[in-house]
This record gives structure tokens, C-alpha cells and sequence, in this order.
């Protein structure tokens, strides 16, 4: 642990290190240096900073839950049953390379201006991206281990509890770590419309107002929160496959 803080203190540096260079190589307005951002973030509470924050952190843990859930159940269904796999494989295939932001407009028609809409662009982009995953994982599970337990007279919960459940979750949650950045990136394409509240209205708005420390501290706070959920995610893996050495 005391390695991976050292690592995370260190990129952070060389990161700040690099801002530094290149707002005094620039010297304008456009790129402030690293101290005027930093200065700039208590203003931000004053602004609702923390309404937009959690604003966006409920939308994206939603919408990872949810996505994770139905690529999980989906994954599962086509894995243990052909005829589903015959059905919906080529439906993936077929609707994945759909532009997803293309159907942007669509979902607001449907899902209004809220946070569903939201939460349905993410769930629309990620469920693909676990589905096959979880798919792919249980086709690579050897028969042999079901044969074992069938041999002691395991039912097919203790045979899904056992064997199938636990092979799907490297795959749930790399996933799932992939899938993150994914989220982060349409949530703050999505909340630039239809709403007043999330971190991508906030840097938006700091844009719009020229305000550039402000949008700067803005992205800041949106990195780390997708450090800090990506953390967490990490943890929870160690937690439920105690077994692997790094998830």
C-alpha cells in the first residue's frame, strides 16, 4: 500500500511538474499555473461545488451498478444458454458500433431532460462492454469442474456459487476499470444538457465565463474523483477475490 501511495504521489508531481513548465513557457491567461488553480477551489465550495460533485457521483455510480448488473445477467444467460447465444450474439455485434452519443438525443426524448437520461447513456455503453466479458469467462471455464461437483452431488447454485460466479469477476471488475473512464467521459458530455447541476455543466459554464483557474480546478476535482473511484473499485476486487494476489 505504502508503495502504490508513493507511485500515485509521485506521477501527481511529474503531472504538476509538467502544468508548471507549460503555463510559464505559454505565460497567458488560457493555462494558469498549478498554484492559481489550487487558489481558486475554495472559491468553487462557495459555488455549489459539492452539489455538482455528488450530483455526478450519484450518476455514475448508478449507472456502473446497473450496467454491471445487466451485462452480468446477460452474460450469464447467453454463456448457459445456446439459443440465446444464437440470438443475441449477432444482436451485440450488430448494435455495438452504434455511435452511442449519437442516440443522445433520442434518450432525452424518451428518458427527459433528469438524471435518467444520464444514467441511461452510460448503462446504453458500458452493459456491452460486461456482457461479453462475462460471456467470454464462463465459455473459458473448463467442463471438468462442473463434472467434479456433479460427481458430489452439487446443486447448480452451489455449482454457480462455486465455479461460474467466482470466474466472472476478474472479468467483471477489469471491466468495470476500463468502463470508468468511459462513464466519466459521456457523463460529462450528457451533463451539458438538460440540466444546471454536475461537474460537466460547472466546467462548461467556467468556460463559457472565461473563468479559466475555475474550469481548470473544475477538471481537477472530476480526475480525482475518477482516481478515487477507481481506488475504491480496486479495494472492493482485493475484497471479494481475496485469492488473487492483485486484482
Amino acid at each position: 500500500m505504502k508503495r502504490r501511495i508513493l507511485s500515485f504521489t509521485g506521477a501527481g508531481i511529474f503531472l504538476l511538474a509538467i502544468w508548471q513548465v507549460a503555463s510559464m513557457l505559454l505565460a497567458k491567461t488560457l493555462l494558469p499555473s498549478p498554484v492559481t488553480v489550487f487558489q481558486a477551489i475554495p472559491d468553487l465550495v462557495q459555488r455549489d461545488l459539492f452539489h455538482h460533485l455528488g450530483a455526478s457521483l450519484w450518476r455514475i455510480t448508478l449507472g456502473m451498478v446497473l450496467a454491471v448488473l445487466l451485462g452480468f445477467l446477460l452474460g450469464l444467460l447467453i454463456a448457459s444458454l445456446p439459443r440465446w447465444k444464437n440470438f443475441f450474439d449477432p444482436l451485440v455485434y450488430l448494435t455495438y458500433p452504434i455511435p452511442k452519443m449519437a442516440l443522445l438525443p433520442i434518450v432525452m426524448l424518451l428518458g427527459g431532460l433528469g438524471d435518467l437520461s444520464k444514467v441511461i447513456m452510460i448503462v446504453l455503453i458500458v452493459t456491452p462492454q460486461v456482457l461479453v466479458a462475462v460471456r467470454d469467462a464462463i465459455e473459458e471455464i473448463p467442463e471438468h469442474y462442473y463434472d467434479v461437483y456433479r460427481v458430489i452431488g452439487a446443486s447448480s447454485w452451489q455449482r454457480f456459487g462455486k465455479i461460474t460466479f467466482p470466474a466472472t469477476l476478474p472479468a467483471i471488475f477489469s471491466t468495470s476499470r476500463v468502463s470508468l473512464g468511459t462513464a466519466i467521459s459521456i457523463l460529462f458530455f450528457t451533463e451539458n444538457y438538460g440540466t444546471e447541476f454536475g461537474m460537466g455543466y460547472f466546467i462548461m459554464d467556467a468556460w463559457m465565463r472565461m473563468d479559466y483557474p475555475a474550469m481548470y480546478a473544475a477538471i481537477l476535482i472530476l480526475s480525482l474523483l475518477g482516481l478515487v473511484l477507481f481506488v475504491a473499485l480496486d479495494l472492493l476486487a482485493k475484497g471479494v477475490m481475496p485469492w488473487r494476489k492483485s486484482a
